[in-house]
């Protein structure tokens, strides 16, 4: 399957909604230059920022002393590839989720300082951990429990067929990843994100796509913003995507979830990381 470019049709397709309105907005089958980016950020009434406080820009690769999250965080630029849809995303994902992707960046910081300031060279579980979700996550907005442990619980085909009207009714999914939205322009078999679980009301669940991407980015911020959180890769929830509900045309039938090349098993029952609570 070639991979989708064309950002109006990206922008109808599940798992895009939260920069569906950016896709429209561009349009075209080519990822837009950095001035058009940076006439998006522009227009945002906040806008965004490092976690110096350094204005976010967005500029193309070039020769520097450093490292891409020293970049960002000390000048605010992003190096932003021309024609380049991973990076194309990741410029929607600040777009997006300015105040994660703020505290993101600032834990980045504080991990690399701390990693200097013990002579080491190992990039350590916090920077792995944060850049596994700034690449692959997503965000599982529930207002059942229950829906959620089935995904704890790897119990995908009561979770994705027998529960699919519930699922429907009460629960969303929020890609954050910017590889995520890269890869889903040509899904395949075993596509995984990394998942952080927010426990919201029924009525939240009705609200309008502003509101949510607001609250959702404000919720991430905080929670990140403890350093004790999601300090391992492992904290993460694995979600398979290609099991929600219209992603995959595919998976319309229930055997479609007997696949276990994606729909796995848990291993393991035990109780949860520290840094994994049931709601973020």
């Amino acid at each position: 399957m070639a991979p989708i470019t064309d950002l109006g049709a990206l922008a109808a397709r599940p798992l895009f909604e939260p920069v569906a309105e950016w896709l429209r907005i561009f349009g075209g089958e080519a990822p837009p230059d950095v001035a058009a980016l940076n006439a998006a950020l522009a227009s945002r009434e906040m806008p965004a920022q490092a976690a110096s406080g350094a204005p976010i820009r967005f500029v193309l690769p070039a020769d520097s002393a450093a490292g891409y999250e020293e970049r960002v965080f000390t000048h605010g630029e992003v190096e932003t590839r021309a024609d380049n849809w991973h990076d194309f995303f990741n410029a929607l994902a600040w777009l997006a989720y300015p105040r994660t992707k703020r505290v993101l960046n600032g834990r980045h910081h504080a991990a690399l300082q701390a990693q200097r300031a013990a002579g080491s060279s190992a990039r350590g579980t916090v920077r792995d951990a944060i850049t596994q979700f700034d690449e692959c996550g997503i965000v599982v907005a529930s207002a059942s429990p229950e829906l959620a442990g089935l995904i704890r619980a790897h119990e995908w085909k009561e979770l994705f067929w027998q529960r699919r009207a519930q699922l429907a009714r009460d629960m969303r999914f929020f890609v954050f990843g910017h590889a995520t939205w890269d890869q889903l322009r040509a899904p395949f078999v075993g596509l995984t994100a990394k998942a952080v679980f927010l426990e919201v009301e029924a009525a939240w669940l009705s609200r309008s796509i502003e509101h949510q991407l607001a609250d959702v980015d404000g919720r991430l911020a905080g929670i990140f913003s403890r350093p004790d959180a999601y300090a391992m890769p492992r904290d993460f929830q694995p979600l398979p995507l290609l099991g929600i509900p219209g992603v995959a045309t595919g998976n319309a039938e229930p055997a479609y979830y007997d696949d276990t090349r994606q729909f796995r098993p848990r291993r393991n029952l035990a109780a949860l990381p520290s840094g994994a609570p049931p709601f973020g």
